[in-house]
């Protein structure tokens, strides 16, 4: 079976091609302008073309087609568009990444499945990805094009520490702080339950999906089973750096607007995703993919990511002092308002 990834250097389509390229049964392909190759695994083959460039693709790809195309960096409808003009009837799936912060904010339920209502006043982000499934699954339905949506929540890698509150530059500032004995900010009162991926698991569940007819025309979610509050997922982080967890619990209303100012977009990854309680129902993609499950867990996934971030300071260690100073200014404000209320 042949298979081709836009992309497919990314955060979690790494480990899904590191997966196929292991199984003899697949030929993998990218489409991609270079820019990683030093992750791409031995065996994959590589076409190096800007995406963008549709003319210039239609070149590179000649009369080849493929079993299943999968679509990792479609953020807008014009570029799923693009796709159904280069690949309808060339391969026989197309799948795309979408994303579980489509789903609405807040829902009626916190248990979320793949029924669950489509729609995010707060990104702009999600609506995009909410316009690219809609445009697909019309053409599913009035051409048969075939397509398998795929909706990711937080999943990392070696490479990223997963946080709710972080500036422009990631996560790093928020562990220097919190090695630095620091107070580190989480959004809410930290109860709020959420779901973390590592990308090894993910490629369980995608690959499962990949050239399987069940999966043609239907949308899926895929996370792990293990479910956390903010408040666990921060201190599974300080015990694994060894230091204790100063947190200060901040409205994310509050955050979103302090945050403005500054370029954050905390509405948007806050308001319109984080900030709410979610368990993702996943018993639609293990009825077809029953190996899917959580085998790294986040007490274990933690150490497998700050091993890499710690022994990689000049790729993962990026400083980011405005948000550090950001930090400071908001703590320093709500334990002044604290301290005047409690005076009175």
């Amino acid at each position: 079976m042949k298979a081709l990834f836009i992309g497919g250097t990314g955060q979690i389509s790494t480990a899904i091609v590191k997966r196929l390229a292991e199984d003899p049964q697949w030929e993998v392909w990218l489409l991609n302008r270079g820019n990683r190759s030093a992750v791409v695994p031995d065996g994959v083959h590589v076409i190096r073309a800007d995406i963008n460039d549709e003319a210039a693709v239609l070149e590179a790809l000649g009369d080849m087609t493929f079993d299943t195309v999968c679509e990792f960096i479609g953020f807008v409808p014009a570029q799923v568009e693009r796709d159904y003009r280069l690949f309808n009837g060339r391969t026989a799936q197309y799948i795309y990444i979408s994303s579980a912060s489509a789903y609405h904010k807040p829902a009626a339920s916190y248990i979320i499945t793949e029924g669950t209502t489509l729609a995010n006043p707060h990104w702009e982000y999600s609506r995009n990805k909410i316009a690219c499934e809609e445009f697909l699954m019309k053409k599913y339905r009035e051409e048969g094009f075939p397509v398998t949506i795929v909706r990711p929540s937080h999943t990392y890698d070696e490479r990223n520490i997963p946080l709710g509150v972080h500036g422009k530059n990631g996560f790093w500032q928020v562990i220097k702080r919190m090695q630095e004995g620091k107070p580190v900010i989480i959004q809410g009162d930290g109860s709020s339950l959420w779901t973390l991926t590592f990308n090894r698991d993910f490629a369980i569940g995608f690959t499962g999906l990949m050239g399987n007819r069940h999966a043609i025309g239907e949308a899926f979610q895929i996370t792990g089973d293990e479910i956390l509050t903010w408040d666990q997922i921060y201190r599974t982080i300080a015990d694994a750096l060894g230091v204790e967890l100063n947190a200060v619990h901040v409205s994310s209303e509050f955050l979103s607007q302090a945050g403005d100012k500054y370029g954050f977009d905390f509405e948007g990854a806050l308001l319109g995703d984080k900030a709410v309680s979610v368990v993702f129902d996943n018993s639609k993609l293990k009825k077809i993919v029953p190996q899917m499950t959580t085998n790294i867990p986040f007490s274990k996934g933690v150490r497998i990511s700050l091993d890499y971030v710690l022994s990689h300071p000049e790729e993962c260690q990026k400083e980011d002092p405005e948000f550090d100073e950001w930090c400071d200014r908001v703590i320093g404000a709500l334990e002044k308002a604290k301290a005047e209320i409690l005076a009175v």
